[in-house]
């Protein structure tokens, strides 16, 4: 969820309460008003009533009190001489409706004798007026609510907008390139302070891959020069005539460790530059295709090994990435299920719409098999394997947003790679 629209939604629901609760207590208010009114000329009507007692000492219907707002009961036995205000109804004979009255009643003495006299005043008016009142508070309040929430989501989308432009700017920024990062100025110092920290940040990122990049490319180099005179040397030493069989076998063994060293120089230097995204050409390739077309490779090891091979295509698997990874990748793969497999074993190939899997036998596996993805960690003890092979694959994947997972099943050994 976007920030706007998150800001959004948390107006919106706080003003529903805000709305709700100054409705409710606007109503209220008005309500207790209103019957304040009416119950104040209640008791001015009360005290016409005492004053018209003591001068007459005696009650008739007079014309000064109006029909049905008085009303006068004698009273027989005990009763609490207080006065009460309560809501009450009476039938309106020219509307044939109840209409709402505030009822004032209280005891007095007319005569020597006690009575119980209620006077009334319609709160239908009243009502009315609050009902006027009410709606209009709703219509207003809504009004202001929708046009509060338009105007706050506009000027939000204003204030923000520099961030979202800067943003899309990082998004599209390549670190590999020495394009500078540059972000437009802002009148929000908050926004400007971030783009400087980002400035920086992308600064710093270009020079250590830059220099990163350098390492890599002279350590590629340097290395494997001196190794290369190393190996050429001992070979002129295993071919010499005068050596001892001492002799021969401590250079046989330096000549291994140099080759060993030749290749894991390669594969760490090759993890380096996956890692940095060294490889910046990209093209559309059919791994499906590429797989098979890389068997070829290896046809004088699988005759050798008398390997059977199988292969099943429902469909092709293209995916965007550097040509030079994709081969190292199937590489990797067929080579590590050709060299792991038994003499007279099977190799399945299988290729279908965004996926593909290599099947072969081969010696059921003690390790986890999600470990055989990290650095180093192999289950051949053989001293040619270096244990880079399914981390440059696993690396590979990675950049490129592809799954990979390796199942074995007693001598059944499956790698599936699926987008």
């Amino acid at each position: 969820m976007k920030l706007l629209e998150k800001t959004s939604r948390i107006y919106l629901l706080a003003s529903l309460v805000i709305y709700v609760a100054v409705g409710i207590a606007f109503y209220w208010i008005t309500t207790f008003m209103i019957y304040d009114e009416v119950e104040s000329r209640l008791m001015v009507e009360k005290r016409d009533f005492e004053s018209y007692l003591q001068t007459n000492n005696t009650w008739t219907n007079n014309s000064y009190f109006v029909e049905n707002k008085i009303e006068v009961v004698p009273v027989f036995g005990e009763f609490e001489n207080e006065a009460t205000f309560t809501d009450t109804l009476i039938y309106n004979r020219y509307e044939e409706s109840m209409d709402p009255f505030r009822q004032l009643t209280f005891y007095t003495m007319i005569g020597g004798s006690p009575y119980r006299v209620a006077i009334r005043k319609s709160i239908v008016e009243s009502y009315k007026l609050i009902e006027a009142i009410s709606a209009a508070m709703i219509t207003f309040l809504a009004l202001l609510m929708v046009g509060m929430f338009f105007f706050q989501r506009n000027l939000s989308g204003k204030l923000w907008r520099p961030f979202y432009g800067s943003l899309a700017r990082i998004k599209d920024f390549d670190w590999t390139r020495n394009n500078k990062l540059e972000f437009e100025s802002s009148e929000i110092s908050e926004f400007n302070e971030l783009n400087e920290v980002m400035v920086k940040m992308a600064s710093k990122m270009q020079h250590d891959y830059k220099s990163l990049r350098e390492f890599t490319e002279n350590a590629s180099h340097e290395i494997q020069t001196p190794l290369a005179l190393i190996n050429a040397r001992v070979e002129q030493f295993i071919q010499s005539q005068d050596l001892s069989e001492n002799q021969t076998h401590w250079i046989e063994e330096i000549y291994h460790a140099a080759r060993r060293m030749s290749r894991l120089n390669q594969g760490l230097l090759l993890l380096a530059k996956i890692e940095n995204q060294q490889f910046t050409e990209q093209e559309s390739i059919d791994l499906a295709a590429l797989i098979i077309a890389r068997l070829k490779d290896f046809e004088d090891i699988i005759t050798h090994k008398n390997i059977t091979i199988h292969t099943e295509t429902k469909g092709s698997f293209v995916k965007k990435m550097s040509p030079a990874l994709a081969e190292i990748m199937v590489t990797n793969l067929v080579s590590n299920a050709i060299k792991h497999n038994y003499t007279d074993g099977k190799l399945t190939i299988l290729t279908g719409n965004n996926f593909f899997v290599l099947s072969n036998t081969g010696h059921e596996l003690k390790a986890d098999p999600e470990r055989l993805f990290e650095r180093f960690k192999k289950e051949s003890a053989q001293a040619e394997s270096v244990g880079l092979g399914l981390a440059i694959v696993k690396q590979i994947c990675d950049n490129y947003e592809l799954h990979i997972d390796y199942r074995n099943v007693d001598s059944l050994h499956s790698i599936r790679v699926f987008a």
